[in-house]
């Protein structure tokens, strides 16, 4: 069996394309005959609890939230040139909902940053502007909880960084 990573009850965590919760508690839940380690989290973004079976936690991607230093890594990420992405929405859609679901906090800020200059180039189809304010949405909880700053502040940091001022 491999390592599992254990968090502790109170502990914020990030669910991928879920958003940033905080474990509520663990239970036993039974399950058939035996009783298994679940972890009762909470998402505060969209109000909802999920039951999530400790062996099965890093399978599903769910991690601590980063350090101040790696969130500043991130929106410095932000602000850095990048490859241009493909044309074709749907090849781009695909591309970024698997870094998406990856839910790295670098993946995560180069999906905002490729769509928002993407969106400056043409406007986005739907599915696409879903998937950038997704993305958009959990970076900003995840930082705004690693830096300790406010949503909105944190909101206008990743502006300044997609619009540095004109010289």
């Amino acid at each position: 069996m491999s390592k599992v990573k254990s968090f502790q009850v109170e502990q914020k965590v990030v669910y991928p394309s879920q958003g940033v919760g905080i474990i509520k508690s663990i239970e036993q839940i039974k399950f058939k005959t035996t009783k298994v380690p679940y972890y009762i989290i909470y998402i505060e973004a969209s109000d909802m609890t999920i039951k999530v079976p400790v062996d099965r936690a890093s399978e599903l991607g769910i991690r601590s939230t980063v350090s101040r230093d790696e969130a500043l890594k991130a929106l410095e990420l932000i602000s850095e040139d990048f490859e241009p992405i493909p044309s074709d929405w749907k090849l781009r859609y695909q591309m970024n909902l698997d870094l998406l679901k990856k839910g790295s906090i670098k993946d995560i800020a180069s999906i905002v940053r490729s769509l928002y200059h993407r969106s400056k180039v043409k406007e986005l189809p739907i599915l696409e502007k879903k998937l950038y304010d997704s993305a958009q949405k959990l970076l900003e909880d995840e930082l705004a909880i690693s830096l300790r700053k406010s949503k909105k502040e944190v909101e206008d940091m990743i502006h300044e960084r997609l619009e540095p001022p004109e010289d």
